[in-house]
């Protein structure tokens, strides 16, 4: 909407990462100076982190657009909590390898022999591993495994991992990952833009939708936007994307601080941080120990559906019976038991003895 109104070809804030919508921030440069050293060793891991919205996924598809595909074979997997297994497969799968009935001894020869046909072809192999805080320690084990495969004392596999702050914490965490810690050769945290870096951000974005100046922003816009996303990439997205929406339906045609400021608010209304009962509801005392419901004897009745009016009428209702009256009810349970088994022992004897008379009664007749 707010595109056509102000006459841009695209949206120019979309939240989806669009590698050409790319901008040198300082901290992305650095990164992107990590990535081009890591690629220049030809081994090793390089780990990048940033936390969510940094912009890591965007940073990936810059550097695919970038590489040369006629040197570098470029596998690139998002992971999901996966096992080692299938970590493993899915690196197969990269390398065009079936990996159908293969057990693992049999899957590492054959990701073996995959690296060295690509590495036949004249072309390097490297993966990409984004959300690498979700991989499992065993995961990562295997990835560090993977990295020892040679070719003529060159690596045949560099990877690259991205995850959110977490796993950088997690990789200096214990002593089970000192083994590929050895192996990262550079490492960089993503950070958020500076407050100075809004503005040509926000403008480089607009000028690739063809922006022809409308709507103007003004100096404490560009301030406002940097506070309410506290220069987050995507949360800066968002903010400027809600900001254009609202000019566009208002006909706002320079946009201040105020304008940013409503929508600062209209977004937290969007999101509350506590909910409001729609009716009071009656303080609820702190819960205690459920009694235990326990049937009384009871002679068997016929089974009623739940909705049969006469069900709560006829049915005896279940009694609540506490703890400490167990032993009692087991006693009066045997009491009864025993009193049962008498009377049926009787009747026993009453039909027998009956049936005694009766076959005398007959023989004397």
């Amino acid at each position: 909407m707010y595109d056509d109104h102000y006459g841009l070809s695209g949206r120019p804030f979309a939240l989806t990462p669009d590698p050409k919508f790319w901008f040198d921030t300082a901290t992305h440069r650095k990164a992107m100076a990590y990535l081009g050293y890591g690629l220049s060793q030809g081994e090793g891991f390089i780990v990048i982190t940033g936390d969510v919205g940094a912009g890591k996924t965007t940073l990936v598809g810059h550097l695919m657009a970038t590489i040369d595909r006629e040197r570098l074979h470029v596998i690139k997997l998002v992971s999901s909590q996966i096992e080692a297994d299938d970590l493993l497969r899915m690196v197969a799968s990269g390398l065009g390898v079936e990996t159908a009935g293969l057990m693992k001894a049999q899957l590492l020869v054959a990701i073996e022999r995959g690296l060295h046909s690509v590495a036949r072809s004249g072309r390097r192999t490297l993966l990409i591993v984004d959300e690498a805080q979700a991989l499992h320690t065993g995961a990562l084990e295997e990835l560090r495994m993977l990295s020892n495969f040679q070719a003529g004392g060159h690596a045949l596999l560099q990877i690259f991992l991205l995850g959110q702050p977490e796993f950088r914490a997690a990789l200096h965490g214990g002593a089970r990952l000192e083994q590929l810690r050895q192996r990262v050769i550079a490492m960089h945290h993503l950070d958020p833009m500076g407050a100075d870096e809004v503005e040509p951000y926000v403008l480089h974005r607009m000028a690739l939708v063809g922006w022809n100046g409308r709507p103007k922003f003004t100096p404490d816009a560009f301030a406002a936007l940097y506070r309410g996303s506290d220069g987050v990439p995507r949360r800066l997205n968002q903010l400027a994307g809600r900001v254009l929406l609202l000019g566009a339906i208002e006909q706002i045609d320079v946009i201040d601080g105020k304008t940013v400021e409503a929508v600062i608010a209209d977004i937290s209304g969007d999101m509350p941080t506590e909910t409001t009962p729609a009716r009071p509801v009656a303080a609820v005392p702190a819960p205690t120990p459920e009694p235990i419901m326990t049937p009384e004897p009871v002679a068997p009745v016929a089974t009623r559906p739940a909705n049969d009016p006469t069900t709560a009428a006829s049915e005896p209702a279940p009694i609540a019976i506490a703890p400490d009256r167990f032993a009692a009810i087991e006693a009066r349970l045997e009491e009864q038991d025993a009193a049962l088994r008498r009377v049926l022992a009787l009747l026993v004897d009453w039909v027998e003895g009956n049936e005694a008379a009766a076959a005398r009664g007959g023989r004397a007749a």
